[in-house]
């Protein structure tokens, strides 16, 4: 049997992201299942999952869909009279998601949108949006949670058509090898886009072991700019504020923004994490203290 190289997995799944995109785009049936225009939602996940319930709250609330609220499920507020909650898990097996879904059953509809449907979740949501060619083999994520997020974007009827194109230009080109070899790394966002930048950093951090931070871009100024310095990178997802690349070139940090759209910049992330991480001898694969769900003992 041919050995597999470090990273091959997480490769493939990155590198598919533009057709699994396309795919959730068209789940017409599955969009129907999440809650509708008005309702009030909490959307629920752990780690990656986190980060694209903030990034879906942000985009469905600023649509004036409806309050929309994103919680890590083991601090979920979830007694304010939601109509229904969301819940986004991979692996549906996620302890504190299961926790979380069992305490409110039969109370507050929950609608769960997840990648393994053999997974205990499907049977415990009342609906199920289930997305088993976006599930990976990688422990580290990459399409399972951009293919939530496409499905979530179409779902308030988005055109994804330029996000997959700019996806497919990203994957086509090359990084360099300066902004695969920085010192640090701080990533930023606005809007949708903060969740993105959270997400960045945990990739990051989970493929290749790297100082990484995450902020608000308009907050960065707010302290975190002091840790801008030659050989750092500062990255923004999406429109920066006036003024921000400035100051952070005049500190001598790179200042990273990409006229795309953000989720397609997202890729460009998840492959300069994984080239990182290769060049380190790491196997972003099966990374240090990493498990590809968490499942606490009782």
């Amino acid at each position: 049997m041919t050995e597999l190289l470090p990273g091959a997995h997480m490769r493939e799944e990155l590198n598919s992201q533009p057709d699994t995109w396309a795919r959730a785009a068209d789940l017409r049936d599955e969009q129907a299942l999440l809650p509708a225009a008005g309702a009030r939602i909490a959307v629920v996940g752990c780690g990656t999952s986190w980060f694209i319930a903030q990034s879906y709250a942000a985009l469905r609330e600023n649509a004036g869909l409806g309050v929309a609220d994103a919680f890590a499920a083991s601090e979920a507020f979830i007694d304010r009279d939601y109509d229904a909650v969301v819940a986004l898990t991979r692996s549906g097996t996620t302890t504190e998601v299961l926790e979380l879904v069992e305490k409110i059953k039969g109370r507050v509809p929950v609608v769960g949108v997840i990648g393994d449907p053999t997974s205990p979740l499907v049977s415990l949501v009342d609906e199920a949006v289930l997305l088993p060619f976006a599930d990976e083999k990688s422990v580290v994520q990459t399409r399972f949670a951009t293919t939530a997020l496409a499905l979530f974007r179409a779902s308030l009827g988005e055109d994804l058509t330029s996000a997959i194109d700019d996806a497919r230009g990203v994957l086509a080109g090359v990084d360099d090898d300066g902004l695969r070899d920085a010192d640090q790394y701080s990533f930023l966002g606005r809007g949708w886009t903060i969740g993105l930048a959270h997400e960045a950093a945990l990739k990051m951090r989970e493929s290749s072991q790297s100082w990484t931070e995450s902020y608000p871009s308009m907050d960065y100024r707010h302290g975190p700019i002091a840790i801008a310095a030659p050989g750092r990178v500062t990255w923004q997802f999406g429109e920066a504020p006036e003024g921000l690349a400035a100051q952070v070139e005049a500190t001598g940090a790179r200042f990273v923004q990409n006229p795309i759209d953000p989720m397609a910049d997202l890729v460009r992330l998840h492959r300069v994490a994984l080239d990182r991480a290769v060049v380190r001898g790491l196997d972003p694969d099966q990374p240090r203290n990493l498990s590809r769900s968490v499942i606490l003992d009782a």
